[in-house]
């Protein structure tokens, strides 16, 4: 028996609420098979969790929504999130099920020799429901942050996201990334079903051009808005193309950035943090997406799944380039640290 433990006094309502369940995980010391990597350095994964950090660390007040297990590697989680000034008061602890965590090799998810071992079947974040979370809590906010990968841990958690999603009065901005996950739906067809009927259920659909034809066998940004004509705003994501925002205005797109990647891995959070809080500035369209490309840009250049954001203000100074400027922009290892504007001006190459 699991419970959502004491009630407590109305939240404050904050910038953003995250919703989703965060893993331990265990990173390779050096290159090679599971079978192979003789010991691991730990971390922490969650793609809901990656942009509470991501926000907090950009100066927003950010709430996480979970469950963990009453074991060490829960305390971990949740003191590890809270150390990038998350609110992490509503995170239950569940003394019948055990935190999930999982491993991976060091190899990007594209490359074939990736492997991924996911110990997370039965976690206490597959018990999330509406019974077992604290709803004022998830709905204090301006925007609430969803994802795909909740949907797949289990029927309960399905229908807490149906439940979170149903139109009502004063609902927060409901902000959805597909991320869709295939190792998580035994059935594809179902996966596609779920997660189109919850997309179609939001205000802002993150979705990558990679998962809407693994999803729903299409194939680019219009095709995409073809069958997601309902959210106010849809951003596809189109990797090492670019990005394109369709809005109440018309349609905008955005060139990546040229990055040299450390780890691809973490950098679709990173860039819905970047979105979302620009959104939150109420910055223009164009701004939007070129942050939602920075903060990405940031996560690409560290190993890790979690990197912290460039500071405001040169964040600003790069999203303001003219299109040339941005177009012969260059980031690497260490850009996020650059403090002045004879920095910022290294970094954009010339042609």
């Amino acid at each position: 028996m699991t419970t959502a433990g004491p009630p407590t006094a109305a939240p404050d309502v904050v910038d953003v609420v995250t919703l989703g369940e965060s893993m331990v995980t265990f990173l390779p010391t050096r290159p090679g098979r599971l079978a192979d990597v003789p010991s691991w350095d730990r971390a922490i994964g969650g793609a809901e969790s990656n942009v509470a950090c991501v926000l907090a660390a950009a100066g927003h007040s950010v709430r996480w929504v979970s469950r963990v297990g009453a074991d060490g590697f829960g305390d971990h989680l949740v003191e590890r999130i809270a150390s990038w000034g998350v609110d992490t008061r509503h995170v239950p602890r569940d003394p019948a099920r055990p935190t999930g965590i999982y491993f991976r090799t060091a190899g990007d998810r594209a490359d074939d020799t990736h492997e991924v071992a996911y110990y997370r079947a039965g976690s206490a974040a597959s018990a999330m429901s509406a019974t077992t979370l604290d709803l004022t809590a998830v709905r204090a906010a301006r925007v609430l942050h969803l994802s795909g990968i909740t949907a797949a841990l289990s029927a309960d958690c399905r229908a807490l996201l149906h439940t979170l999603t149903a139109p009502a009065a004063g609902r927060p901005l409901l902000s959805f990334d597909v991320n869709h996950r295939p190792g998580l739906w035994p059935d594809r067809a179902e996966a596609g079903t779920v997660l189109r009927d919850l997309a179609r259920r939001c205000d802002l659909v993150f979705v990558g051009d990679d998962e809407a034809r693994d999803a729903w066998g299409i194939e680019g940004p219009d095709a995409v808005r073809r069958a997601l004509p309902e959210p106010r705003t849809l951003v596809v994501k189109e990797g090492a193309r670019g990005a394109t925002v369709f809005h109440d205005a018309g349609v905008t797109s955005v060139p990546a950035l040229d990055v040299d990647v450390v780890a691809a891995v973490g950098a679709g959070d990173a860039f819905a943090a970047g979105f979302l809080s620009a959104t939150l500035r109420d910055l223009p369209v164009r701004d939007r997406l070129r942050h939602g490309h920075l903060t990405a840009a940031a996560a690409l250049t560290v190993p890790g799944d979690l990197a912290r954001p460039p500071a405001r203000g040169h964040a600003d100074r790069l999203a303001a380039l003219d299109d040339t400027a941005w177009g012969t922009l260059r980031l690497g290892p260490g850009w996020t640290t650059a403090a002045d504007d004879d920095r910022a001006d290294q970094e954009v190459r010339t042609p």
